[in-house]
């Protein structure tokens, strides 16, 4: 694990930097009604059908990688890496695999034991694990998503911009994984597409592991 670990949710100074220019967390006056941020945040990610955007990911260095990721409800989603990167990560709705194809490994985690789970699991209570960030902004919802009963799942820290043409007028912006260390990975979407067409193809993958062959 610990390669996936390090990748993608790895702890950072720069992401802190970069995390703050984003938001501009500064102690503000409380929302008059935040209960109604949650719901309406919770109410534009179920609103997503599908999602095509390019997306850069920060690492725990302060190094960015590109790529493309595909979501499709439910619990569907795709990070296809930039060239010369040989990782890809896929949800097929149920778990979450990474396969490095450099050291011909696979690794899978259940979608609710993953930082995205609060993303991806369509059977997520987020709005009860929800809590509402301070941002300074009225056109940006800063919400954190973490279960109590489960530390170990880790938190994730959605970023959603006003915008009435977006599912639900809020646009996902990007997100802040942090995991039961503390290690924190920033991914930002550039270009969303919403409600295109994605084949189920778009979550399988090639197995990069050695077949074993029966005798005879």
């Amino acid at each position: 694990m610990t390669r996936f670990a390090n990748f993608l949710t790895a702890t950072a100074l720069s992401l802190v930097a970069i995390a703050t220019g984003v938001l501009s967390l500064v102690p503000v006056a409380a929302h008059a009604d935040p209960a109604a941020d949650i719901n309406q945040a919770v109410a534009a990610l179920r609103a997503i059908d599908s999602l095509r955007a390019d997306f850069i990911q920060t690492d725990a260095n302060g190094g960015r990688v590109t790529g493309v990721l595909t979501m499709k409800r439910p619990g569907k989603i795709r990070f296809q890496y930039q060239a010369g990167v040989p990782l890809l990560i896929v949800s097929d709705g149920a778990s979450l695999t990474m396969i490095d194809y450099e050291v011909r490994q696979v690794q899978r985690w259940p979608i609710k034991n993953s930082p995205l789970g609060a993303l991806l699991n369509p059977d997520k209570d987020v709005a009860r694990f929800a809590r509402l960030n301070q941002t300074g902004r009225p056109d940006l919802i800063s919400m954190a998503v973490r279960d109590p009963g489960h530390p170990e799942y880790g938190t994730l820290t959605l970023l959603m911009l006003r915008k009435p043409s977006a599912p639900g007028g809020l646009e996902l912006d990007s997100w802040i994984a942090t995991d039961a260390q503390s290690r924190r990975t920033l991914v930002r979407l550039t270009n969303p597409q919403y409600g295109v067409a994605v084949p189920e193809t778009m979550f399988r993958w090639t197995d990069p592991r050695p077949q074993k062959h029966k005798a005879g």
